[in-house]
């Protein structure tokens, strides 16, 4: 493929869009519903971790621009994201939640700038194996996020409190940055293999949500139905009198029972 310099700028840019909005149906579900019942917090927690990794690997490799502004933005918000986990899920106060998140943001910012610094030198050298660990590491980190919400799922044996729209833009966040790199004059095969995991991941979430929901709707309903004949069954009156009952009644009416 010939190098495109527009095209991969392009491609670049609709990536870093769709992975700039990609948590915001996320948080938006996060807060419309004050639930986050059904989202790990490990998941969008390590995806922060992983943000500055990455973000190491971009600006020393010298990708495109969206692609070096696209994990400043996930970590942003992944870090929102976890932060209404904390208050919604585990009951923080406001001001705690609020000084965790900006001490953990300083704390990745600071991380970040620092190891450019640290590890540019070495690139310039011609030493490109602690770069390679940046972006290695950031698509472990980045495998391992979804873990935690694989057995969410599996829990509640549905795809619930996670937005499946974010699951999708982010998907299609990793295609076109993918599509970018194929057009840059040395395609990058770390990115490339970091991307993938992303689509890989996200697709299966969407397809188990595609495949169980529909399943767990129709157990629910089956299960009201079911609760629904029980009630109506313990409601109903008794068509014959318990034996000792008919007896009782039988003596009443008869006198010379009752002589007896």
């Amino acid at each position: 493929m010939p190098t495109n310099q527009v095209a991969e700028n392009v491609l670049g840019t609709i990536g870093t869009i769709c992975w700039t909005i990609q948590l915001v149906p996320q948080i938006w579900k996060s807060w419309r519903t004050k639930s986050t019942e059904g989202l790990s917090a490990h998941l969008v927690f390590l995806w922060a971790l992983s943000a500055p990794f990455f973000g190491v690997y971009a600006i020393i490799r010298n990708l495109n621009v969206p692609l070096i502004v696209q994990p400043q933005i996930l970590s942003l918000l992944c870090l929102t994201s976890w932060a209404q986990c904390q208050y919604y899920g585990h009951l923080q106060k406001v001001t705690t939640t609020m000084v965790v998140y900006v001490i953990i943001l300083a704390v990745l910012a600071g991380f970040e700038i620092g190891m450019v610094f640290a590890v540019r030198p070495s690139y310039r050298d011609g030493n490109s194996r602690p770069i390679q660990f940046f972006g290695i590491f950031s698509s472990v980190l980045l495998s391992i996020a979804l873990l935690p919400q694989y057995y969410e799922i599996y829990k509640h044996r549905e795809v619930i409190g996670i937005s499946i729209l974010f699951m999708l833009v982010d998907l299609m966040g990793g295609v076109f940055s993918i599509l970018s790199l194929v057009f840059k004059a040395e395609f990058d095969v770390i990115a490339a293999v970091t991307y993938s995991l992303v689509v890989f991941l996200d697709g299966i979430v969407i397809l188990l949500a595609l495949i169980l929901n529909p399943l767990a709707k129709r157990r629910r309903k089956r299960e009201a139905q079911a609760d629904a004949v029980m009630a109506e069954h313990s409601t109903a009156p008794t068509p014959f009198l318990d034996q000792n009952e008919a007896n009782l009644r039988h003596s009443d009416n008869n006198p010379q029972l009752k002589i007896q």
